[in-house]
Parts: C-alpha cells; sequence; structure tokens
C-alpha cells in the first residue's frame, strides 16, 4: 500500500510541475501586464539601437508634439481597441499603422508615421490589443491581433468613407499582423500592405527565441502550444504570414534589415517567396531590427513612395 502512495505523489507533483511549467510558458511569452503610461523613450538594450538613439529621440519628441484624435473599436471578443487618428487633410488615402511585439506605438512608428504624413496620408496609428490604452492582457502573436485590425479597417469605412484608399503598414508583430490579415475579407479598397521585419509563423519566432535563451525548442514548444490554448485561449498554428500571402493578390512590400538580431532576414524571404501576388522585397544593409528607416532614411523613403504610386494605380485586388 505505502507503494501506491508513493507512485501517487511522484505522479501528483509530476503534474504540478508540469501545470507551472505550463503556466511559466504562458506568461513568459504571451502574458502582457500593461500600463496606459507608456515610456515611448524607452528603446530595447541593442547596440543597433545605440546607433539610433539621438535620432529615434528626436522622432519620438517631434511625434508627440503631433496633434491627434484618441479613437476607439471593438473587438470581435469584447476588448475596446484604442489608436490615434493623424489626419492630414480632409477624404486623404489612409494608412492603419500597426505596431509590434511589446513596443510602443509612438516609438515604433516615430519614423514610419512622419513619412504617412509627408506622402499626404491621414493615419490610425493602433494600440495592439494588451498594449497601450487597448484592453486584454494576452499577446497572440498575430492570431487575434489580425482580427482586431479587420475592426479597424471597418472602423474606417464608416467613419471616412467607403470608398477611402486604404494601406495596411505593420512592423514586427505588426508586420507579420498586417500579412496574416491579407487572407481575410478584405474590401477591395485596401490597395497595399507595407510590412517591415515581419516572421514567417508564430511558433517560428517563438522557436528561434527559445534557441537564443539555449532552451530546446522541441522540448518547449508543446507546453507553449497548451498554454497558448488553455491560458490564453487561441491557437499558435491557426494563422500565419507566410500560408496568408499564398491567398491573396493584394500587392506587398517587404522590408528588412540585414543585421536584424531578433527577427532573422530570411524570414521576410520566405514569406516573399511564398506570395501569391504581386511583391517586392528590400533589405537593408547594416539595419537591425524595424531599424532600416534610420539606417537609410532616403531609401527607405524612396521605397515606399514608389510602392505606393504603383499600387495606388493598380487594379490587381479586388
Amino acid at each position: 500500500m505505502i507503494w501506491l502512495y508513493v507512485t501517487l505523489g511522484i505522479l501528483g507533483l509530476l503534474l504540478l510541475c508540469l501545470a507551472v511549467l505550463s503556466l511559466v510558458c504562458y506568461f513568459l511569452p504571451f502574458y502582457q501586464k500593461h500600463s496606459k503610461k507608456e515610456d515611448h523613450y524607452r528603446l530595447p538594450d541593442s547596440p543597433y539601437f545605440d546607433h539610433d538613439r539621438d535620432k529615434m529621440y528626436a522622432l519620438i519628441a517631434e511625434m508627440e508634439s503631433v496633434p491627434f484624435e484618441r479613437v476607439y473599436t471593438v473587438s470581435r471578443d469584447g476588448l475596446r481597441l484604442s489608436a490615434r487618428y493623424y489626419k492630414v487633410a480632409e477624404g486623404a488615402p489612409l494608412q492603419i499603422q500597426v505596431p509590434g511585439y511589446r513596443g510602443t506605438s509612438v516609438r515604433d512608428f516615430c519614423g514610419g508615421n512622419k513619412l504617412s504624413r509627408k506622402c499626404g496620408f491621414n493615419s490610425l496609428l493602433l494600440d495592439l490589443r494588451a498594449h497601450g490604452e487597448s484592453q486584454g492582457h494576452t499577446i497572440t502573436f498575430g492570431i487575434r491581433e489580425r482580427e482586431d485590425l479587420l475592426c479597424w479597417i471597418n472602423y474606417a469605412l464608416a467613419r471616412f468613407g467607403a470608398e477611402t484608399e486604404i494601406w495596411l503598414v505593420g512592423v514586427s508583430m505588426g508586420a507579420a499582423t498586417v500579412l496574416m490579415a491579407s487572407e481575410l475579407p478584405l474590401p477591395s479598397n485596401v490597395k497595399g500592405i507595407i510590412a517591415d521585419c515581419p516572421y514567417a509563423r508564430p511558433v517560428d519566432i517563438i522557436a528561434d527565441s527559445c534557441q537564443k535563451r539555449h532552451l530546446n525548442p522541441k522540448l518547449m514548444l508543446p507546453f507553449i502550444r497548451f498554454a497558448a490554448r488553455v491560458f490564453g485561449h487561441f491557437k499558435l498554428d491557426s494563422a500565419s504570414a507566410i500560408h496568408a500571402v499564398t491567398q491573396t493578390d493584394v500587392p506587398i512590400l517587404f522590408i528588412h534589415g540585414e543585421e536584424d538580431d531578433i527577427v532573422p532576414c530570411k524570414m521576410s524571404k520566405q514569406i516573399y517567396d511564398a506570395c501569391k501576388g504581386y511583391a517586392e522585397l528590400h533589405t537593408f544593409p547594416r539595419a537591425g531590427h524595424g531599424l532600416s528607416y534610420m539606417a537609410d532614411n532616403a531609401r527607405y523613403e524612396k521605397v515606399v513612395k514608389e510602392f505606393i504610386e504603383k499600387t495606388r494605380n493598380s487594379q490587381t485586388h479586388s
């Protein structure tokens, strides 16, 4: 009888350890205890950001001085989502801008939003779910965020008119999100997508992160998938950028820094190679993660402006 108790005790301890591990696998990659008081000047600890720190601080300060309207919509699962609306001109085309994983909207788009204003675009700069003033505590690596983007598109059509030309623009996880959204039923006036340093699949970037932390992805991923499903209420493999682009004819511009130490540059090439419709890929030497604009401002602007002109006159997407 004593061996039965010992066996049950060992099994109970093992189950407890597995439960704790699963909780850790939820809290580390997915859970976000966010605050509305974001520090836009807090930059990642990276030599690439150190190199461009003063330039980014100046762009952030400039953007903070630009007037905006705080606007809201509601996600399909009932979260109140928030965004900044920057108006350049009545009836102007619109960019919906999607920032990255645990980033802030102003930091991630301090360059991109300036460029959109320079090009004469109005813009909706989103706070992702679980970020900024948007509700929620679970980051889903683009799975739920792509559905939130569809809510913002519907908001834009209702407010600015059904004929408003729209471009979807994302950085890092935001780039993966706009690509994942491309397979959803987008209206024909979504003219193009600009994806700056996207990852191919949520599971790929998580596996890459595990490796960088000297964790075996094959051992960790089952627990991470389980944690996403049980605690985050989403399936980690239910959507990916690399699959979505095989289902859409929306033109896509890929931009990626060749020295990206967070999302490997090769991931943009993988997604680009899978594209069904028109796509361009431009890589930037000496540029870190999300820093292609900083590395070569003139070339970045040229690439984006030329893509916008091509897609503005294109009738490819219907």
